[in-house]
């Protein structure tokens, strides 16, 4: 039997490792792996210096941890969403634009999530865990855009490059929303943007690969 106090205890432990976590991924996004210190992680989360370290071990399993919190995240949204397309039947265009919004949804929620990613492109952190992550999640992307396209109506089209195809959609106004959407003269925190991104998105790829 447990005692008094320890599911509390549990909670307080996860609460701050997640908040240590928080800080992290803003320090990480923001600095970049070399120049955030375990000690600015620890006051920016509000802890002491020692905590981030007495939770991760050091910074390199700590940036570890960021990202594959950070991707777990992306694929529990992405995941989710491909499932409750493909349960209400809409069929692979269904699910491949469920795919589509999600990514979207994803990278305006979590703009470190980006940032994290193009530091790394910049600079891989020590031991290559980054680019290793990185290279997970591109095979797992690749296995869900192969089977999308083997099931559905679309015509003969490379997955691999389909998968860069929607990245590079989804990604690049939001990687310079202060740059070339502004001098545009587009606002890349309305919802009427946001909105028709969406649209116009869905539509290039599902055009791109035969249908829609």
């Amino acid at each position: 039997m447990d005692e008094p106090g320890s599911a509390t205890r549990t909670r307080d432990r996860e609460r701050t490792r997640q908040e240590v976590l928080d800080a992290a991924e803003a320090l990480f996004a923001d600095k970049g792996y070399e120049s955030a210190s375990l000690q600015e992680i620890g006051r920016l989360a509000g802890f002491s210096r020692g905590t981030p370290g007495y939770f991760f071990g050091s910074k390199l399993l700590l940036y570890e941890a960021v990202l594959e919190r950070a991707f777990a995240d992306e694929l529990s949204l992405v995941g989710g969403r491909l499932a409750e397309a493909a349960q209400a039947g809409g069929g692979p265009e269904a699910e491949l634009t469920a795919a589509i919004e999600g990514l979207l949804d994803f990278v305006d929620d979590r703009p470190n999530f980006l940032r994290l990613l193009e530091r790394e492109a910049l600079g891989a952190a020590p031991g290559g865990e980054g680019r290793s992550r990185i290279t997970r999640a591109m095979r797992d992307g690749l296995t869900v855009t192969a089977d999308l396209l083997a099931r559905g109506p679309f015509r003969p089209v490379d997955p691999a490059h389909l998968l860069l195809d929607v990245l590079a959609l989804c990604w690049f106004p939001a990687v310079h929303a202060e740059t070339f959407v502004r001098a545009l003269g587009l606002d890349p925190d309305a919802t009427t943007f946001k909105e028709a991104r969406k649209r116009h998105v869905v539509e290039m790829v599902l055009r791109g690969s035969g249908t829609g």
